[in-house]
């Protein structure tokens, strides 16, 4: 009896393992697709937060302005609310009671400080980068402890030295504080910048006959640009903004500076809020067009300085 050879039976793959063109096709689309939705969710996060971040800032100054030009009666009724009128008035009102005076005293100071903080910082950073200077490591080591000193710290033993100096009790007094405690900030800031400048720049400098000091001027001072305005920017809002040393340095009042004479205008208007709003109006406005002017050279510097 002959038997036939059964051959074996292929079993049919089901059509769910088939990877068929058209099924490649719509798993790469749902795969872009899902892509596009999540690249879509944090980009609609990332201006959702920048939008809160953005209210968070400017509100507080925008109701500053808005109560500035209201009444006091508009102050307590409406908060929130915008100004029934502008009350230009207000703001004669307020530098008629020194505000002023104090915005000359403030720009002084802060303008003094800034050039001689500057020019000494870069001055002393140069030193320490391009010049073989005695104890580099050391003195730079002394200006890192001067970053860890806090201002209220001193000020007994600076009471007495600003007497002994006959400087107490005038601008002197806030400038030679402001240059001295933001030295070792500025200087730590513009050595970093200067780091990153090639040492060719100052051999092509005394090849064409500059001293170091020319070579200082004429060629690195002016490539040191951005972290100068940002190092000058920096000084600024310290000086403008500095309280402690004012308060207890300058006892005359036609010296104080802005914070403290806004202090001392609220303490004699009582509850004359617009006005006062008006002053605070007054002091914040020359900071924030400064930084407005020159914002991409702040962030420049900064970027091409601490990011190194």
């Amino acid at each position: 009896m002959v038997m036939s050879a059964s051959s074996p039976t292929r079993a049919k793959p089901s059509s769910a393992t088939v990877a068929t063109p058209a099924n490649r096709k719509a798993d790469s689309w749902q795969l872009g697709a899902g892509r596009r939705i999540a690249r879509i969710a944090r980009r609609l996060a990332l201006w959702i937060g920048l939008g809160v971040l953005v209210v968070a800032v400017l509100y507080p100054l925008l109701w500053m302005v808005f109560s500035s030009f209201k009444s006091n009666q508009e102050v307590f009724a409406s908060p929130w609310g915008m100004p029934g009128e502008l009350r230009w008035e207000n703001f004669g009102k307020a530098g008629s009671a020194g505000v002023v005076r104090y915005f000359v005293n403030s720009v002084l100071v802060t303008s003094a400080s800034i050039l001689t903080t500057v020019l000494l910082s870069a001055w002393a950073a140069y030193g320490l980068v391009r010049l073989r200077v005695p104890f580099g490591g050391t003195i730079l080591g002394l200006l890192l402890g001067g970053l860890m000193l806090a201002p209220t710290v001193a000020l007994i033993p600076l009471f007495g030295l600003l007497q002994q100096l006959h400087i107490y009790d005038s601008y002197w007094a806030l400038i030679v504080l402001y240059t001295a405690f933001r030295i070792p900030f500025t200087t730590f800031l513009i050595r970093a910048y200067m780091i990153d400048i090639p040492s060719e720049v100052d051999e092509a400098a005394t090849l064409d006959g500059c001293s170091p000091t020319q070579a200082f001027w004429q060629v690195i001072l002016p490539m040191c640009r951005p972290i100068l305005v940002s190092a000058a920017l920096l000084q600024a809002l310290f000086a403008w903004n500095e309280f402690v040393f004012a308060l207890v340095f300058i006892s005359t009042g036609d010296l104080k500076t802005l914070p403290v004479g806004l202090m001392d205008m609220q303490s004699r208007l009582l509850t004359d809020w617009p006005v006062q709003f008006a002053g605070l109006t007054m002091a914040a406005l020359p900071m924030i067009v400064l930084f407005l002017i020159g914002q991409r050279q702040f962030l420049r510097g900064l970027t091409d300085g601490i990011g190194k």
